[in-house]
């Protein structure tokens, strides 16, 4: 115990030295008490001493790894190296220094201390995180010189200024119109853009016309799914705990709507044929790769109808991923894939607000199924990670 007591003094003397040297008052600078990485090093120069091209290789990573250390240190103070520079080789010389006579423990011993060292320290972290027992300078400096991912879940506050912005899946209940037609429109792959000027070139397109603007956050990157929590009206459960779900498209029917449910592509598609059913529409309308423009003819002729109201939900396709002339999924040029989906899109958005404004006693309910996937990561990191637009019209 005492032979393993001075490489845990020389760890400690390389952590702390250059933390108290450029110590400040009132700094708040968590860290820990003895470096596990020099732990480590020194245990395995303790062992290595007599062989001299380890030895060697083992003193420069010492070094490399103090000096790394003494770099994050004086990052957080912005400030520049300068004298802080010799810190690393004087407290790696006293440390070896220290455990220079030190006698060895074999190697399966080494590796056993190093895991209990390890253990200890995550549960000493877990009770007490504002004093850990070790330091990791390598992953210190890692986690603060690799490039950072592009944040992409927390909303920016020039949205939630402007727009609603709610963790809600009901918007379709919320808005919905009961006194007259209803268009619920599901949107395919449009996502919130990072940019907020993207989305406010898209808003263009319903000027006049909109009732509510928000966004709101979809547990699950699927358009099944968006399909089917749009158009929930509510979630009931039995003495027995059996879960029952009832839909829009039920309660509109008993209440002597036509319910129509539109998709241009097969039926086959995620089963459609069977869970539409199931979800209560009266009619459905597939397509065998029909366009959007092509759909929004077919609710045009619904809506005209005079008799009785009608309960309309269309889920697009123009948008879907992955894009015939893009068949390399992820890595396609993300600007080609960007301005064939803003153009798609475009069409699509603006063609919904022509028959908005075509049909003004018709409320209609616009969102997104989920933000662009299967597509190359750079395209993908130009929207929030499942947040999307929704927008009510008339």
């Amino acid at each position: 115990m005492k032979k393993l007591l001075y490489p845990l003094i020389a760890s400690a003397l390389i952590t702390i030295v250059p933390f108290l040297l450029t110590f400040e008052k009132g700094q708040d600078i968590i860290r820990g008490l003895f470096g596990f990485e020099y732990f480590a090093i020194l245990l395995f120069i303790v062992l290595f001493k007599r062989v001299r091209g380890v030895l060697i290789l083992l003193v420069a990573l010492l070094l490399t790894i103090a000096w790394l250390d003494l770099q994050n240190l004086l990052a957080i103070k912005n400030w520049s190296t300068g004298w802080y520079g010799l810190i690393p080789f004087v407290t790696c010389g006293l440390a070896i220094a220290i455990v220079w006579q030190t006698k060895p423990f074999k190697f399966n011993a080494i590796c056993f201390i190093l895991f209990i060292a390890l253990i200890l320290h995550l549960e000493a972290n877990n009770q007490y995180a504002a004093q850990p027992l070790a330091q990791f300078p390598t992953i210190d400096y890692l986690e603060r010189t690799v490039p950072k991912p592009i944040q992409r879940t927390k909303i920016a506050e020039d949205y939630k200024n402007k727009y609603i912005v709610t963790d809600s899946v009901t918007i379709t209940r919320d808005y919905i119109d009961s006194t007259r037609n209803n268009v619920i429109i599901l949107v395919e792959s449009w996502g919130l853009p990072l940019d907020i000027r993207r989305f406010e070139k898209q808003l263009e397109f319903f000027n006049g016309k909109t009732t509510a603007v928000g966004i709101h956050n979809r547990m699950y990157s699927r358009t099944r799914t968006a399909e089917r929590e749009d158009l929930i009206k509510a979630i009931s459960r039995d003495s027995t705990g059996h879960k029952d779900t009832t839909f829009l498209p039920q309660t509109y029917a008993t209440n002597g709507y036509s319910t129509t449910f539109l998709f241009g592509g097969d039926s086959l598609e995620q089963f459609r044929f069977k869970y539409i059913h199931n979800i209560g529409f009266e009619h459905a309308i597939y397509g065998n790769g029909l366009d959007d423009s092509t759909m929004i003819s077919k609710i045009d002729s619904i809506l005209t109808e005079s008799s009785p109201n009608h309960f309309i939900a269309w889920t697009t396709r123009n948008t879907k991923f992955p894009m015939l002339e893009f068949p390399n999924i992820y890595n396609s040029n993300p600007d080609a894939i960007d301005s064939a989906y803003t153009k798609r899109l475009t069409q699509t958005l603006s063609s919904i607000a022509s028959l908005a404004r075509k049909h003004p006693e018709t409320r209609f309910i616009i969102q997104g199924d989920h933000n662009p996937i299967l597509s190359p990561i750079k395209f993908q990191e130009r929207f929030y990670k499942r947040w999307v637009p929704f927008i009510v019209l008339n």
